[in-house]
């Protein structure tokens, strides 16, 4: 799944004591790629999160993710950004050790966050797994290099080397137009074999874009299973929030829990079904979120109707595209979350001004 940009101006410090911050997504300047499957850092903490991303339950249930959100932000909303310009292939003399997961930190230290080192969470895999890209701008590849960290290595102690790496696959020279097409971009599917290999690993992946030159450079924890995982206990998440908070919030924040239990709507008959939740609500505004579920069929793209009593006024939408028309709001897919397998699900949410009220949810589907 993919997204958004924010940037941020600076408050003081009795400010930051005195209100808690809120991040705000906005659009992207640019659109690029990353790995989807197994997730990298960025992708897996924005897949989690981001419809999520003030609620603090992150600090303890994925304290990495949660420091992460804490640094910067627009980190998880650029997940697809991560790269350097004018490397020349010369990615060792780019990159010094211990800065690999943030590209040598790229974009003037946005992705910094991605090389602490602790206990992030891993996707489990088994030796013989599938490292997907996704490429929203079809830049295609010159080449892919994967590599996976060596036996014996521990991500939740060790900050990550280029020593520490073994490549294990290579994908030579592969346009754009010979990737599988998926809404708004394009897939490619990298089949990897290892051997014998068990427990925690990092896979490290570099892509060199065809259209400049252009290198991301992307980490993935995986978990191999069958050995000895990581006991050390997560990093302790910061205190305090960003110095610097993000352009536009709500006037005040939003309440730690839920005000009232989700609000669910039955399933509708047909190739979708979409369900409707309060996640938080303060003074003057509130949030919420939306799970489509694709029915026994795979779909290919979805549209969602929220019917409201009244107009809503809502102020900022993420992993959908939104618009208003009278009392509805439609809500459709973006490019990377409109193909759902059978059963398959995805969740989009948005802020909104004003009282919340329950709406009637409605949702349809090409397959």
């Amino acid at each position: 799944m993919k997204i958004r940009k924010l940037l941020v101006s600076a408050v003081t410090g009795a400010l930051v004591a005195a209100i808690a911050v809120v991040a705000l997504p906005s659009a992207p300047a640019q659109a690029h790629g990353n790995v989807i499957s197994p997730a990298s850092r960025n992708y897996g903490c924005f897949e989690r999160w981001g419809s999520r991303f003030q609620d603090p339950v992150m600090a303890t249930e994925d304290p990495m993710c949660w420091q992460a959100w804490q640094a910067d932000p627009s980190a998880m909303w650029n997940w697809n950004g991560l790269f350097r310009e004018g490397v020349a292939g010369n990615h060792q003399g780019a990159i010094p050790d211990g800065q690999l997961c943030s590209g040598g930190r790229t974009q003037s230290g946005r992705y910094n966050a991605l090389d602490t080192v602790g206990n992030w969470k891993a996707t489990s895999i088994s030796n013989n797994f599938t490292m997907q890209v996704f490429d929203q701008a079809s830049h295609g590849a010159d080449y892919f290099w994967i590599y996976v960290t060596n036996p014996g290595f521990n991500p939740a102690t060790t900050a990550l080397k280029w020593s520490d790496l073994t490549r294990v696959a290579v994908v030579g020279n592969t346009p754009a137009s010979q990737w599988t097409p998926v809404d708004s971009g394009v897939q490619l599917n990298i089949p990897v074999s290892l051997s014998g290999r068990t427990g925690r690993a990092i896979i490290y992946t570099i892509w060199q874009a065809s259209h400049l030159d252009q290198s991301y450079y992307w980490c993935s924890d995986v978990d191999f299973g069958g050995g000895t995982n990581p006991t050390t206990p997560p990093t302790t998440p910061p205190t305090t929030p960003p110095t610097t908070p993000p352009t536009t919030r709500p006037t005040t924040p939003p309440t730690t829990t839920p005000t009232t239990p989700p609000t669910t709507t039955p399933p509708v008959t047909g190739a979708c079904s979409a369900t409707y939740a309060l996640t938080s609500q303060w003074s003057g505004g509130y949030q919420a979120d939306v799970t489509v579920k694709a029915g026994s069929s795979a779909i290919k793209s979805w549209t969602v109707r929220l019917t409201y009593p009244n107009a809503p006024s809502v102020q900022q939408t993420w992993n959908a595209t939104s618009s208003i028309s009278g009392n509805v709001l439609t809500a459709t897919n973006v490019s990377y979350n409109g193909s759902l397998s059978a059963g398959g699900s995805a969740t989009f949410g948005f802020l909104a001004s004003g009282t919340p009220s329950t709406p009637t949810v409605t949702c349809s589907a090409t397959t």
